[in-house]
């Protein structure tokens, strides 16, 4: 391995935060990486141009357009051509990206937790300071697909740089969609993702949340999030053409399929959601029906959401995120006797069923709660029943 190589997946080497991914006004594709004289990087755009066509959203176009610029930057360090990279420049994207930090990681407050502590009223971790492995292992699931796509289209090299995972594409071949996923053995330089269960707000916590927020849109954009199941970018295109009010259901557009699918909801976050229209009164029929409070009317973005929960997260001293209403939902409906596992995947929309059964277990607010039950219930004293000599039970059974 060459000298800068070796610095690189050591950590003793400074890849320098070169190019751009810059927004374009056509959509296919909608992105373009740029290197540092601004100049458009060409066999990128081509990749991004089928990958829009394939029928991607808009946000996983950008997001592949990041990683190709992570590569690059990568390429441009080291001086390696990129129909010329080999797999000695994925083991030093990987080592570069476990040793370095991440920019989105850095905190700006000085009284931040630490990055990757664990808050003490949830239980769940802060983000790590570095990339996190599925990062790691979705740029090296990009970059192996962008050399395919120039395989196949005879204009790249005939060796991809990523290795690939045989035995993985023997198992999941012919799977069933309601199976689990059966194992394999990862490829070369994927990294260990660790197998969490989804972590939901407890009932006590929950009601915090929600008394924390300060408007009849906050807390009707919560209510909705944990009675629908919603993910946060669906809810926020809700237009007033999407709210049945008699049939106390939305409709929005499922993340993949772009479909759009009934979600039915509460009675309480209908009734606060109309709250906040009276207040503000209904947009144009076609216009999102969460909107900007301060400034130019403007539709709600997922970073405006974001920091509402942000803000309340600051005045509790929790770290819940959006997705985790998401996880609350899910879990209050898989756990509840009166709904079949079925009927919940149909209303979370999970593609497989095996998805919707992470769900079943138990909270480890349920466990303290039952082991508290437990330590406190008092001893059983054993009795003899009345016509039995004592004296013979000791004879019998032993003292």
């Amino acid at each position: 391995m060459h000298d800068r190589h070796r610095d690189v997946v050591e950590g003793r080497a400074t890849v320098p935060r070169v190019g751009s991914v810059v927004e374009l006004e056509t959509k296919y594709p909608g992105y373009a990486v740029h290197d540092a004289s601004g100049e458009v990087v060409e066999p990128v755009t081509p990749y991004l141009r089928e990958l829009a066509l394939d029928d991607n959203r808009p946000l996983t176009d950008r997001s592949y357009a990041y990683d190709m610029l992570r590569w690059y930057r990568l390429l441009w360090f080291l001086d390696v051509p990129w129909d010329r990279a080999t797999q000695a420049e994925a083991y030093a994207l990987v080592g570069w990206l476990r040793m370095a930090e991440n920019p989105q990681r850095r905190r700006t407050r000085p009284d931040a937790p630490p990055p990757g502590s664990v808050n003490t009223r949830t239980g769940k971790p802060y983000l790590r300071a570095g990339y996190a492995p599925a990062t790691i292992n979705h740029n090296l699931t990009v970059i192996s697909s962008f050399y395919a796509f120039h395989r196949h289209h005879n204009r790249g090299p005939l060796v991809n740089p990523v290795p690939e995972s045989a035995a993985q594409g023997r198992a999941l071949a012919h799977r069933d969609p309601d199976t689990p996923a059966p194992p394999f053995r990862r490829a070369r330089l994927r990294q260990r993702v660790r197998s969490t269960d989804p972590r939901a707000i407890p009932d006590a916590l929950w009601d915090e949340l929600f008394a924390a927020m300060t408007h009849d849109r906050d807390r009707a954009a919560v209510l909705l999030y944990v009675s629908s199941g919603s993910r946060a970018g669906e809810l926020l295109g809700i237009t007033p053409n999407d709210i049945d009010w008699s049939g106390q259901q939305i409709y929005v557009v499922t993340k993949g399929t772009q479909v759009r699918e009934p979600v039915p909801v509460s009675p309480q976050a209908l009734v606060v959601l109309a709250a906040y229209l009276d207040q503000t009164g209904l947009p144009p029929a076609h216009e999102p029906v969460l909107r900007t409070r301060r400034g130019p009317e403007r539709p709600l973005s997922y970073w405006a959401m974001r920091r509402i929960i942000q803000r309340a997260n600051n005045k509790l001293g929790t770290n819940w995120t959006l997705h985790d209403l998401r996880h609350t939902a899910a879990n209050r409906m898989a756990n509840d006797p009166g709904l079949t596992l079925a009927q919940v995947r149909m209303i979370m929309r999970h593609t497989d069923l095996a998805t919707t059964g992470r769900y079943l277990n138990a909270r480890v607010e349920d466990l303290f709660d039952a082991l508290q039950q437990h330590y406190n219930r008092p001893r059983v004293a054993w009795t003899i029943a009345p016509g039995y000599d004592p004296d013979d039970f000791k004879a019998v059974f032993g003292g």
